[in-house]
């Protein structure tokens, strides 16, 4: 019984420091990418079609992307830090690439459909915002 518990708390230590290590190699293998953030600003009367966002467009431009793509997240806005204040941003989504010039290479030919395509989600006129992950 004892040799059991001890086998057992031996796997559950080793499980949890390679499940630490894998956050920290995740954390690393940020730094030095490049982030593509998508913003959308909030503005009285616009509207957003978030389902269609997370099922079609950007898995859309994902596809566009293909290997030089680490990953997407998708971010919908809450609140402002101020209370009482109108939401800065309604939708915020981010693309972290490893490379500006493969991901030029791959948005360019695409442009045109990437842009037919907002009109299906939303009205709203999104910014970019392109930097590298330095921390």
């Amino acid at each position: 019984m004892k040799l059991k518990l001890m086998a057992s708390l031996f796997l559950l230590t080793a499980c949890f420091t390679a499940f630490c290590q894998e956050k920290q190699n995740a954390a690393l293998a940020e730094k030095g990418l490049i982030k593509i953030s998508v913003l959308y600003p909030y503005a009285e009367g616009k509207t957003f079609n978030m389902e269609y966002y997370e099922t079609k467009h950007m898995p859309m431009v994902a596809a566009y992307l293909g290997a030089n793509l680490v990953k997407y997240t998708i971010e919908k806005g809450l609140a402002d830090a101020i209370p009482n204040q109108p939401l800065p941003f309604m939708v915020i989504g981010t693309f972290y690439v490893k490379s500006l010039k493969a991901y030029q290479a791959a948005i360019g030919p695409n442009r045109d459909a990437i842009r037919a395509d907002i009109p299906k989600y939303t009205d709203i006129i999104p910014v970019i915002f392109v930097s590298e992950v330095v921390n």
